[in-house]
């Protein structure tokens, strides 16, 4: 029996030395195996008004890689206003844009195809009139009469007819003139208006031209700005797995925006001094959430009919705005921020 032992060991020891030599070739195998090829980048063009506080969760996953760890290449294209950008998409310049409600009310009284892929910021405050108190703009009710500058088909448009509204003023009691956001400071630093209506920071930067002669006057209970990242229906509908990408990136972004807020700020790197310490004050009232809200869908029907009253579209009929909504994205990526009736 004794000498079994032995004979038992060097079994055991044989057994032990082949599981650790093939355990040593199935590394080596793994080991010399090619890594998998990485997921395909995709190209993503996006316009987006970058210097409108609106945009950061879009500027925030750009700049910070939630984007890339998608596995998307986003190109961010710059425009001055949502409606240039949407006008960018229905152009194919750009396969997505950031743009607020009204726009996209007036791609749809267009019977253009416009959907939108979530809701990315709302605020209250950043929307209102600017007036030169040496032209007589020292109240609202002195608009009466005075000429004033606005971007026409933008929310400034919609704002302002609404402030107006409110001090029991008709359209034909004004006179617009039309210039591209970034041109109104000029034109009322000029004289060629008495007052201009728009959206930070184009606002600061008016009271800037005119300083010491102004007065500005808020749209917050008239207009609550929402913003939103759209597509036409067509490349939405056709890239779904891309539009959960981006979904993905646009979360983690405004998650950046929220919780990093002078991370977030220093986005905007070509903010005056003024328009600075302005965001630093305001910050705190941004919503900065990736939403589908039941009330966008009441507000575009709204807008509709204030479009549809000022022949400001094609249509006469109110357009049914489920179809420029694209729920399936967010409902797939973040099923709790849905909450349109549908």
């Amino acid at each position: 029996m004794s000498g079994l032992a032995p004979a038992r060991r060097a079994v055991r020891l044989a057994a032990a030395l082949l599981l650790a030599a093939l355990a040593a070739i199935a590394l080596w195998r793994l080991a010399a195996r090619p890594a998998p090829p990485p997921a395909p980048v995709e190209v993503l063009r996006l316009a987006v008004n970058a210097e409108y506080v609106g945009s950061c969760p879009v500027l925030a996953a750009h700049g910070h890689g939630y984007f890339a760890r998608e596995g998307i290449d986003a190109q961010l294209q710059p425009y001055s206003s949502g409606k240039a950008s949407l006008e960018a998409v229905l152009q194919g310049k750009a396969d997505l844009g950031t743009v607020s409600d009204i726009p996209v009310v007036l791609a749809s009284l267009k019977n253009q195809s416009v959907v939108i892929l979530a809701s990315i910021f709302e605020a209250e405050r950043d929307h209102g009139i600017v007036g030169r108190l040496d032209r007589g703009v020292s109240t609202p009710a002195s608009l009466k009469g005075k000429r004033i500058g606005v971007t026409l088909g933008t929310s400034g448009q919609f704002t302002l007819d609404a402030f107006l509204n409110r001090q029991k003023l008709l359209p034909a009691e004004v006179t617009l003139h039309n210039y591209t956001p970034d041109q109104l400071a000029g034109a009322l630093a000029r004289g060629e208006v008495d007052a201009a209506a728009g959206w930070e920071p184009f606002l600061t930067g008016m009271t800037q031209a005119i300083a010491g002669k102004a007065a500005i006057f808020y749209g917050e209970d008239v207009y609550a700005g929402l913003f939103n990242v759209a597509g036409t229906g067509d490349y939405v509908r056709a890239h779904p797995a891309t539009m959960r990408k981006v979904l993905r990136a646009l979360i983690a972004g405004a998650r950046f925006c929220r919780d990093e807020p002078d991370a977030a700020r220093a986005l905007f790197s070509s903010a005056s001094a003024s328009e600075a310490a302005r965001l630093r004050t305001a910050w705190h009232r941004y919503q900065f959430d990736i939403v589908l809200d039941q009330g966008l869908l009441l507000a575009l029907e709204d807008e509709a009919r204030w479009a549809i009253k000022n022949r400001l579209g094609e249509r006469s009929d109110m357009p049914n705005f489920l179809d420029a909504v694209y729920l399936d994205g967010l409902e797939a990526v973040a099923p709790s921020a849905v909450t349109v009736i549908h």
